[in-house]
């Protein structure tokens, strides 16, 4: 029998509160902890005040609750199916001759709609307030500060020492090595004393300084050098500038495929951005098989018992799957598997499970 549109709607609005609600409680539950956790950091920071530790909780709040998206939607749906099977809702549905899978097309569609406005919407809502809650955690509590950017016409690098700051910019790197080229450096002393601008052909980077060639050395009120080699000192190290990038939870999904084409472009590794990308690309798939996975642990008759074992059951199978998710994305960075199969692998894993278990759900 086909599933009439006021059922269609009438599923589709239960799952939906469902979803809303366990959401709504999860978001809260990890923002109180979240809240608790940078107050314990901030704890031995004199000039990190409650406000400041709140602020950064709210910032950081829109990320997580994008990261229990899934499993907010898993136990949404648990919590509706279980809800109409305790009000016997779903026997007379059934009895009516609609299946389960057409029961279930609802449900699917919600988490497909919710995976696509997370996607194209909230993720980069999310990702402009994590940098920014990134940028105040480096200010107050971590006493870091970002030193490389790349953009379209080279990547620039930041270091400082004893005598001041330095500004260096290249135009591309070596792909194999932190070799760059086209190179110009902007010595200060201080913070905004112009002292010397650094020309150069090419510049190496060794363990405490940049071997540059074909220099040529100019300032204020001074003539050009040219000097064949130059050592300039410097503390920077090769993976204390991979760790200067912006990290792939900060951009958003619609920057991502520059920002790689960029790094590409820059001769850096793209891999981490890439399986971001991909993840965040896959998550309405995630959701829907996250739906199929709770439909198939809430879906038994009322009557028959066990219906809260089986909750517990689906909310551990959760989180097995989000520990393969983690053991699977780990794989990828490593460059083990295709960044593409780290990333869209839980999700079909999800959707192929979820499905596979509806075959073994009788209608009663």
């Amino acid at each position: 029998m086909r599933l009439s549109a006021t059922l269609f709607w009438y599923i589709a609005r239960q799952i939906g509160i469902g979803i809303a609600v366990a959401f709504l409680a999860l978001t809260f539950l990890i923002f109180l902890v979240d809240l608790v956790e940078l107050n314990r950091r901030g704890a031995a920071e004199a000039d990190v005040t409650f406000a400041v530790l709140l602020k950064m909780a709210l910032l950081h709040l829109p990320y997580l609750a994008q990261q229990i998206i899934p499993y907010a939607v898993m136990l949404g749906t648990m919590l509706a199916l279980a809800r109409l099977n305790r009000f016997s809702e779903l026997v007379i549905a059934r009895s009516s001759g609609v299946s389960n899978l057409q029961m279930l097309m609802p449900g699917v569609l919600v988490a497909l709609a919710i995976g696509i406005f997370a996607v194209t919407v909230f993720n980069p809502f999310a990702s402009a307030l994590l940098s920014r809650y990134e940028q105040i955690d480096a200010r107050y509590l971590r006493g870091e500060v970002s030193n490389l950017s790349v953009s379209s016409v080279g990547l620039w690098l930041r270091q400082a020492d004893d005598f001041g700051e330095s500004v260096i910019h290249a135009r591309r790197i070596a792909p194999t090595e932190i070799s760059l080229h086209e190179v110009i450096i902007f010595r200060f002393e201080g913070k905004d004393k112009f002292v010397e601008r650094i020309d150069a052909a090419t510049a190496e980077l060794h363990e405490g300084y940049w071997q540059l060639f074909d220099t040529l050395i100019t300032g204020p009120d001074r003539l050009g050098e040219r000097r064949e080699t130059y050592r300039f000192d410097t503390e920077l190290t090769v993976d204390r500038i991979q760790e200067s990038f912006a990290s792939p939870e900060t951009l958003s999904f619609w920057q991502m495929p520059g920002f790689v084409a960029l790094l590409e472009r820059a001769g850096f590794s793209s891999l981490k951005h890439r399986v971001h990308w991909h993840k965040v690309l896959a998550s309405p798939l995630l959701l829907a098989g996250m739906v199929l996975i709770g439909a198939t642990f809430s879906l038994r008759l009322a009557r028959r018992g066990g219906t809260g074992v089986l909750i517990g059951v689906g909310v551990i199978s959760g989180f097995v799957l989000y520990v393969f998710s983690d053991v699977i994305l780990a794989l990828g960075l490593s460059a083990k598997i295709p960044a593409e199969m780290s990333a869209w692998a839980p999700a079909t894993v999800a959707v192929l499970i979820g499905s596979g278990l509806l075959l073994y759900v009788r209608d009663a």
